[in-house]
């Protein structure tokens, strides 16, 4: 700091006289006491009188005996010192050069990274003061002390104090001043060494007078004495113990206890009027003292018997005995767990929670003790001697310190030695300080007490820079709960058992039977957690990358049988999922909702990451409630999805077990959960915020629309702030501020109802002449059909914009073609924000902030640009919305009444039918693009079909954050609800993926526009196309999602479930009323085998350990076997032929898995052996050798009557089968079952592939078929 009002310096010594600079100095020295001092005093003599009082004073003090003036220093007033100096600085006016280096090379040898206090040639004076002579007497008396003169007062702290100091001129030769870390509060100042009197003290005169000793004082204190009777009393003893300076309801107090000096009786002291407050600074433990005019007192609220001893007049005194020695009394024995310390804090953990670090070892706990004058003096470096400390050994797992004391109202703190190091005071807030209220208000031990203080730092440093204001989370504020208590206040009340009892702090000091908060503890493991988004991340990331194992992807019996291209396209996608008791503790979500601008998304986000995420609602209707952006979200309830892609080169299932064949590895990380399970901690306040004109409109002309700060302008409206968006500073130019102020608070809305909505993909925009040519860079974009509901609409201000007013306004003008325009909005840039906010039948609202302009709608796009897109969609305009327009979501068109909104012509016409399931997959379906509904059962990875190529542009671009082939598609096996048998196939290719969350099984989705497709088998599907779209209707139940499934099987689908038991009847008449179910039928014969090695690489016959291709040659040693056998089966309504592979086929020929495995191990001496009954299914092109004793053995095998038994077959249609059979192709056959011969009508012969194979009762199947026949004769009769 730059000396302020320096009567002189060195420099001007040097250049003048000695005895014209020492007068100009004496000049100033005594027109700074009449101006600063003199007022203040307490009376006694006139100004020049007190001049020469000073002037004697520092010539004695400086000079000693030769009486010069500290001409080098300058006088700083209290005001002045406050005001202007910013930074710690110190004053050592008796000290020299070397004296004030050796003091600050200790201070640096504690904490070698802290800088020292530096050196100042300040010279302070004042009235040494407890605030008494302030306005409003009592409002200052707090014990504490005060530097005083006219200007102002300064809080003080001494090492050493003195009750005959009070009220008296002081010149302190040496001090430190501390501001306080915010800048806009004063600090205090350190007295580091004893101040010296201006004016002589008169010596103390001590009175012999009667006193009592503290046995005789304890008796009184168990006798009633009516309060009339009660006498003053006079009382001895040693210090035993003296309390914190307590203030509780807005009374201050303390205890002393003093002992006698023969015996170990004690008595207790209450101190509670402010005048005597101040002896909290005088009286030292270990010393005599003389109490007078104290009488006999009760405190009703302690419990304990008796009362202590109290002042009760303003002439009460402390009296120091002149024979008493100074001698401290040796720290009393306590238990084990009880000790003192003395140390140097090296470091403020937390001011407002109490925690102190101790000599870089021990953490210091002074919660459960209200802090030392607000914790003035505790600063690192200072050094603090602990009496009666609890000592806490590991009380928290996830504390840093495995040492912790902790002082309780028992416990003594004393202040031995100021900081020598330059650093600020962290005041501590006496009231509204949520850590001390949480504390005291649930008795909390200090485990329990170490975690919530974790839990609020972590709030803070979290979410601090969203909220804005800090009170907000350390604060209760008389409004309401912050953010904070909104957290932490249900957790405790679930955790902190019965709601412990009220802490009494009278008890706890004055009982003979120590106890408090700290004297027992239990190490706590915490109930929960909540850390930063991106150690959230990297946990599940990691716990992901852990628990990743081929081996256990995939079923050893499916993976035996897969080549090299099948087995790693099956695991080039697989994921986990973690919910919040994945995590131990439980793991809590917190995080601000908003709106990416980039990947058109929602996330939470905190101060360190974002992660993506996916929110539905239980009633099924889609998420679009804008207010939420910005809000601060807490949940407990979801599903943290870890999607893995992988690159590998597993040449066969027995390599999985190691991970030397991955070659790339990347991961995907979202959250999915339900609005109904987010409690919102915090809604952000709404912002007013600038923008251009209405002239400003974006224009698509320009080759970057995301930099809006050019093109798009940044208007700004009372809405809540969303990513991208920034208040501007307002614009106060001086001129006319007529309609420009007019401008600044108006805005423009209109409602529209969205009829279309096309997905999220990379566009051009931009036409042919004007693009760059091939290098024209795409654009992520969507665009979807809206329909004006109303007029535009002029709005004074955001704050008037209601809710649906102006539909009843404008009923009768329904009519108005200008109202009821469909109108395509198109958006890009930082308008992709609205994405996972606008949905179909959604009622919404278009604002413009800060405009006047009513065609503001109306601009038009290019003119190249609309015609294509208008040909398109068939709209009659377009319209591009401004990065700075918001979305307001109303309502949804069904919770209206229809006619009011739109009438019921135009209703019709824009309409997008949702269709089941049953009915895409009709023959009489003719529909092209399709919207419906369903659960996903099966998700699966797999080669798009041949006539599903992507366009060039995104074919020939590698989606970024996966590795999956671009070539490839997802296959989605979609049922109208979980479990149901009727499933539709959805194909997206891999460039859409990029997108699109939630795709797990188990989830609900709504597709829209999606491109209805038969194939040559006549098989119906869908595929996602650039208009397509999805929403996540449902999530998966928790039951479903099987973490390690990287074919998503939900764990109630058919394919994981006992489908239903039908007659191949039903399957004749409705072939595609049914994908799955299980038949009860009898196996009739095997009509071909083919057992055979392949390579696993390039699938030629592999034999005797090689493969066999030869030109070119292949280098492969690894080969799969692979087997299948077609069967016939009937159930006395109809056959059916059934292809089995693999362990089916061992099934079907009864082999036993030792039976099975020598098979294969014969079959792989010669490559392959294939095997048929003859007949109309032979095989052509098949070469039997009988010879071979494996190929008899076989060959007579499936001709037994063995083979020929009652199985339950769980089966799926054969969607490759070429033939449908129709109704009108039934004919009579005869069946014959043992000694019975039945007569059914039976169709053609259906194609079903195998998926299990059970043995049955034959009893059952017989029962089954009278069951059917008697059914049948019924009907026919």
């Amino acid at each position: 700091m730059e000396t302020p009002g320096r009567p002189g310096g060195s420099r001007d010594v040097c250049m003048e006289e000695p005895g014209g600079a020492e007068q100009r100095w004496s000049r100033a020295a005594r027109a700074f006491v009449r101006e600063t001092l003199c007022p203040a005093g307490p009376g006694g003599g006139g100004p020049e009188q007190l001049a020469d009082s000073v002037m004697r004073c520092l010539r004695s003090t400086w000079g000693g005996r030769s009486g010069e003036l500290p001409l080098g220093y300058s006088f700083i007033s209290i005001s002045d010192l406050q005001c202007q100096q910013r930074t710690p600085c110190c004053s050592h006016m008796t000290w020299s050069t070397s004296d004030f280096k050796k003091w600050a090379h200790q201070g640096e040898v504690i904490l070698p990274k802290q800088c020292v206090l530096p050196r100042t040639h300040l010279i302070l004076i004042g009235y040494l003061t407890d605030g008494r002579r302030q306005k409003g007497k009592e409002k200052l008396m707090d014990g504490n002390l005060y530097v005083q003169d006219s200007t102002g007062s300064i809080p003080c702290e001494l090492l050493h104090f003195e009750s005959e100091w009070l009220e008296l001129l002081f010149l302190f030769p040496s001090w430190a001043y501390i501001p306080q870390t915010n800048q806009g509060s004063a600090g205090y100042v350190e007295i580091l060494a004893d101040p010296v009197p201006v004016d002589p003290r008169p010596e103390r005169v001590v009175d012999t007078i009667p006193v009592l000793y503290p046995p005789t004082a304890a008796q009184l204190l168990s006798m009633r004495v009516p309060r009339q009777k009660r006498a003053k009393l006079n009382v001895a003893g040693e210090l035993a113990r003296l309390s914190t300076l307590l203030c509780i309801h807005h009374k201050t107090f303390f205890f002393l206890f003093l002992k006698c000096f023969t015996s170990a009786a004690c008595v207790p002291v209450l101190v509670q009027k402010p005048p005597q407050l101040a002896w909290h600074h005088m009286l030292q433990l270990g010393h005599g003292y003389v109490l007078t005019a104290l009488s006999v007192s009760s405190l009703k609220a302690s419990g304990h018997k008796g009362g202590p001893i109290q002042p009760v007049s303003p002439e009460a005194a402390v009296h120091l005995p002149r024979e008493l020695t100074d001698e401290k009394l040796p720290v009393p024995a306590k238990e084990s767990k009880i000790l003192s310390y003395m140390g140097i804090i090296t470091r403020v953990l937390n001011a407002q929670a109490g925690l102190y670090e101790l000599d870089n070892k021990i953490c210091l706990c002074l919660a459960y003790q209200q802090l030392l004058n607000s914790a003035r003096g505790l600063r690192p470096g200072a050094c603090v001697e602990l009496r009666d400390v609890h000592l806490l050994q590991k009380p928290l797992a996830s504390f840093p310190f495995a040492v912790v004391l902790g002082a309780c109202l028992h416990s003594i703190v004393l202040l031995k030695g100021f900081s020598r190091l330059s650093t600020f005071h962290q005041p501590v807030a006496s009231s509204r300080n949520l850590y001390m209220q949480l504390l005291f208000q649930y008795n909390l031990g200090l485990p329990l007490y170490l975690w919530l203080v974790s839990l609020l730092e972590m709030l803070e440093q979290r979410f601090c820079c969203f909220v804005g204001r800090r009170r907000l989370f350390i604060r209760s504020v008389p409004q309401g709960p912050g953010v904070a208590e909104k957290f932490l206040v249900p957790i405790l009340n679930a955790v902190v058992p019965s709601k412990a009892r009220v802490r009494d702090v009278h008890h706890e000091i004055l009982a003979e039977m120590h106890h408090c908060p700290l004297q027992q503890y239990q190490p706590l493991e915490p109930p929960c957690q909540a850390p930063p988004l991106s150690l959230l991340r990297s946990v599940a990331e990691q716990r992901s990358k852990e628990a990743f194992n081929p081996s256990q992807l995939l079923s050893p019996l499916e993976a035996q049988h897969m080549g090299t291209q099948e087995l790693n396209r099956r695991l080039a996608w697989s994921y986990d999922t973690f919910s919040a008791k994945s995590f131990q503790p439980r793991m809590v979500l917190l995080g601000v909702l908003r709106a990416s601008c980039s990947s058109g998304s929602l996330q939470l986000r905190d101060k360190s990451a974002s992660i993506p995420c996916v929110l539905s609602r239980r009633d099924g209707s889609p998420f679009a409630d804008t207010a939420l952006i910005g809000s601060l979200l807490q949940v407990e309830t979801y599903q943290l999805v870890v999607e893995r892609f992988l690159q590998s080169d597993f040449p066969s299932w027995e390599q999985l077990w190691t991970l030397e064949h991955v070659r790339g590895r990347e991961t995907r990380l979202y959250v999915q959960f339900c609005f109904e399970d987010v409690q919102i901690l915090h809604t952000p306040e709404v912002q007013v915020q600038e923008g251009p004109t209405s002239s400003d409109s974006p224009s698509l002309g320009k080759k970057d629309v995301r930099s809006s700060k050019v093109e798009l302008g940044s208007p700004e409206a009372k809405l809540p702030k969303l990513e991208g968006t920034s208040p501007g500073a307002g614009s106060e130019e001086g001129c006319d501020r007529g309609q420009s102020s007019a401008r600044e608070t108006s805005c423009m809305s209109r409602l529209f109802l969205v009829t279309q909505k096309e997905g999220l993909m990379s566009r051009n925009y931009l036409p042919a002449a004007e693009g760059d040519g091939e290098g024209q860079e795409l654009q992520l974009s969507f665009q979807a059909t809206i329909l004006w509901v109303d007029k535009p609409q002029l709005w004074g201000h955001p704050r008037e914009i209601g809710n649906l007013p102006e539909l009843e306004q404008t009923n009768h003008q329904r009519e108005d073609s200008e109202a009821q325009q469909r109108v395509l909005l198109l958006f890009m840039g930082r308008s992709l924000r609205w994405f996972p906010f606008l949905h179909l039948d959604g009622l919404y609202r278009l604002i413009v902030p800060q405009c006047l302009d009513f065609g503001v709608f109306e601009q038009p796009c290019l003119s190249p640009l609309q015609g294509r897109l208008l040909n398109q969609s068939g709209c009659p305009s377009c319209l591009l919305v401004s990065a700075t327009w918001h979305l307001q979501h109303e309502t949804w068109i069904s919770c209206l009444a229809q006619p009011q909104v739109i009438p019921g012509s135009e209703r019709a016409g824009m309409r997008q039918t949702v269709f089941s399931i049953p009915e895409l997959l009709s023959s009489s379906f003719t529909g092209s693009l399709v919207s419906f509904s369903g659960e996903i059962v099966e998700r699966t990875l797999c080669a798009s079909p041949g006539n599903e190529k992507l366009s060039a542009p995104c074919s020939k671009r590698r989606q970024k954050g996966t590795l999956l082939p671009w070539d490839h598609s997802v296959k989605l096996s979609v049922s109208a609800a979980l479990g149901s048998s009727v499933v539709l196939d959805v194909y997206i290719a891999v460039a859409y993926l990029q997108h699109l969350w939630g795709l797990l099984p188990g989830a609900k989705i709504l597709f829209q526009n999606l491109q209805r497709k038969i194939s040559r088998f006549h098989n119906v599907y869908c595929t996602y196309i650039a208009s397509s779209c999805i929403s996540i209707l449902a999530l998966p139940p928790p039951c479903l999602l099987l973490s390690s499934n990287p074919a998503g099987i939900a764990s109630k689908s058919p394919a994981a479930t006992s489908p239903s038991l039908v007659f191949l009847s039903k399957l004749l008449l409705q072939p595609h009323s049914l994908s799955q179910g299980q038949i009860l039928c009898h196996l009739s014969c095997v009509l071909a085998l083919s057992l055979q090695w392949i390579c696993s690489v390039c699938s030629s016959i592999f034999r005797e350990g090689r493969c066999s291709r030869h030109s070119p040659p292949c280098p492969s040693q690894t080969g799969v076997s692979q087997a299948s056998a077609k069967i016939l089966v009937e159930d006395g309504t109809g056959e059916a032929l059934v292809l089995c592979k693999n362990q089916q086929v061992a099934a079907v020929l009864g082999l036993s898995p030792v039976e099975w495995k020598a098979v294969q191990s014969n079959v792989q001496r010669r490559g392959s052996i294939f095997i048929q009954h003859g007949g109309a299914n032979a095989r052509p092109g098949c070469v039997e050798e009988p010879e071979d004793l494996v190929t008899c053995y076989l060959k007579s095998l499936c001709r037994s009557h063995a083979i020929c038994r009652p199985i339950l077959l769980a089966f799926s249609l054969d969607k490759k089968s070429s033939k449908i059979s129709q109704p009108d192709s039934l004919q009579l056959r005869r069946f014959l079952c043992g000694e019975m011969e039945f007569v059914s009508r039976v169709g053609a012969r259906l194609s079903l592939t195998c998926l299990n194979i059970q043995e049955a009762d034959p009893k059952v199947l017989c029962g089954l078929s009278s069951k059917r026949i008697k059914t049948l004769i019924g009907h026919s009769a």
